[in-house]
């Protein structure tokens, strides 16, 4: 056996071998979205209306139309969150609008949540939708529901499953986008009794 051969096969001590890099912690915090956020929340969402069928959204929302949405949510007190790392990025955000803008009692709202493209898959997504629920609790709401679309949202799906929220019915072709009829997906959560989860601020 050459050299060369025995010593790329040959396995070294614990104590011989390279350390091997570790990957950085992926660290967040969890909290109030701020008017400052809105660029940045405009931004992760305009990806996906633009990159995926996800949202039925055929154009991205201008500032202005951000910025009048933040303003409703507030008014009504109703969570509007945000995730950030330790540098102030904006990694993702969930917030709930009024199901009816005209009930003013907020007893149902619809939820919405979106990951920036490198914060998927990390728990980040569970993290916000549970702190949004908790302070929809304290907010005195009593229902949320989740509407999904049926194409490449599967793990929104399951997400929604998983804090548990109850299938409630589906709706065939009434979305168009790129080239092709989309259905929908409707979930329900009934909120009962206190605060579930704890407020998220993690690192993993």
């Amino acid at each position: 056996m050459l050299e060369e051969e025995y010593q790329r096969r040959r396995v070294l001590p614990r104590h011989l071998r390279a350390p091997v890099p570790q990957e950085a912690a992926f660290t967040y915090s969890i909290r109030a979205a701020e008017p400052r956020d809105l660029p940045d929340v405009r931004e992760i969402h305009t990806h996906y209306v633009r990159n995926s069928s996800v949202t039925f959204d055929p154009s991205a929302f201008t500032f202005a139309a951000w910025k009048q949405r933040y303003d409703e949510i507030r008014r009504r007190g109703l969570p509007f969150l945000v995730a950030e790392n330790p540098s102030g990025q904006v990694l993702g955000y969930a917030l709930v609008d009024p199901w009816n803008p005209r009930d003013r009692s907020n007893h149902t709202v619809e939820d919405s949540i979106y990951l920036g493209a490198a914060a998927g898959g990390k728990g980040l997504g569970r993290a916000l939708m549970e702190a949004l629920i908790d302070d929809c609790r304290a907010a005195g709401v009593r229902e949320v529901v989740a509407v999904i679309a049926d194409r490449q949202a599967e793990a929104s799906i399951r997400l929604h499953e998983r804090l548990g929220f109850e299938e409630v019915g589906r709706m065939g072709k009434v979305g168009y986008k790129y080239d092709r009829w989309l259905g929908t997906v409707t979930m329900r959560l009934r909120l009962r009794g206190p605060r579930l989860f704890a407020r998220g601020r993690a690192s993993r």
